[in-house]
């Protein structure tokens, strides 16, 4: 999370200002929570561009909560099967956890090459009907991102956006469903973005379990149950910091292709030793992947990053090598020491 928000929030931890209590203490229905939720809202709204045509919800459990919320919702009742283009760990998870629902097509899988490239823009354009196309914008553990979406599907558009959520502009438009967990560039861990196209909310179901509805939450403003309301008070302070501070989605998008590019052109300057992992046309903005020769190189590259105060640098457990995450709130100044590390690195190492 970005340090002046994070300074604000240990500045109101125990009083928000005007109100004599912490957020976690005031009711979720007073006037200084609803008048907080309402400006995380509006904030969002006016980030992204959301159309009237879409509603925005907060909600709970995560993305691998709306990996069944969505089938549950949109595919149930519905003739026509599901599609899903897997491009990564995440977008997996999310059709092992649709085929529970009902029928679903996989229209693209980049297993065969470990989910190191995306698929070509022509498979757009044999999608066909459907009750829905899946997608994941970009795959944390792969580090494999559309930049931009090639083509418009014939049935509605569902992404999971978690990982790059408010990282750039997007055409809210073109979403039936866009939704993301905070955690990585929104907020802490624990509310949910999902933003809808409110015809879709006539497809939840009356046999529903009630909190799984997305039509009970829209109708209720997002407070059919008790909402997150420290989660959306930081989503908030992000909200406003991405406004206010960086000065809006395009300013934030040139901050994180500066970022990404400083380490790119390191791992480019020394094929033999960073090995990237995703093509060159499909490299996240978010998560910079790569492997070194050996274990032995690549505990040595993790014990001299750890001395140079760089953590968090092991990749996902399911994959290993090196990633580096760079999220919005991630300082040009920490790219480039981590920069410079790989570069000496690479000078006794190359």
């Amino acid at each position: 999370m970005p340090v002046p928000v994070l300074e604000q929030i240990r500045d109101e931890m125990l009083c928000l200002p005007g109100v004599g209590a912490s957020v976690m203490e005031i009711s979720h229905r007073s006037d200084p929570f609803l008048a907080i939720q309402e400006d995380a809202k509006q904030r969002l709204i006016r980030l992204l561009g959301v159309p009237q045509t879409h509603e925005v919800l907060f909600l709970q459990g995560g993305s691998r909560l709306q990996f069944s919320m969505i089938p549950m919702n949109l595919l149930r009742g519905q003739s026509l099967a599901a599609k899903y283009l897997v491009t990564g760990t995440w977008g997996k998870s999310a059709y092992d956890e649709a085929i529970k629902e009902g029928p679903v097509d996989l229209v693209w899988d980049g297993k065969a090459t470990n989910y190191d490239r995306l698929p070509e823009p022509s498979i757009w354009d044999q999608i066909g009907s459907g009750s829905y196309l899946h997608v994941t914008s970009n795959e944390t553990i792969q580090g494999v991102q559309f930049q931009d979406l090639p083509g418009m599907p014939a049935c509605p558009l569902v992404c999971d956006s978690s990982s790059d959520f408010l990282h750039r502009p997007v055409d809210v438009s073109r979403y039936g469903i866009l939704y993301a967990c905070a955690q990585k560039n929104a907020g802490p861990a624990g509310v949910t973005v999902l933003v809808i196209e409110k015809g879709l909310l006539q497809r939840s179901q009356k046999d529903l379990p009630g909190y799984l509805s997305f039509r009970n939450h829209a109708e209720n403003d997002s407070m059919w149950n008790t909402p997150p309301t420290f989660a959306i008070y930081a989503l908030g302070l992000v909200a406003k910091w991405l406004e206010e501070t960086v000065g809006g989605l395009e300013a934030m998008l040139t901050r994180n292709q500066k970022k990404a590019r400083r380490l790119y052109d390191v791992v480019d300057r020394y094929p033999q030793l960073y090995q990237g992992h995703a093509q060159t046309s499909c490299r996240s903005l978010m998560n910079v992947t790569f492997r070194l020769p050996s274990a032995e190189v690549e505990k040595a590259f993790l014990k001299g990053a750890q001395e140079a105060m760089l953590d968090g640098l092991k990749g996902h457990r399911s994959v290993g090598g090196i990633r580096a995450s760079i999220y919005n709130a991630m300082p040009e100044e920490g790219v480039e020491t981590l920069a410079c590390y790989m570069e000496q690195f690479a000078a006794h190492h190359g």
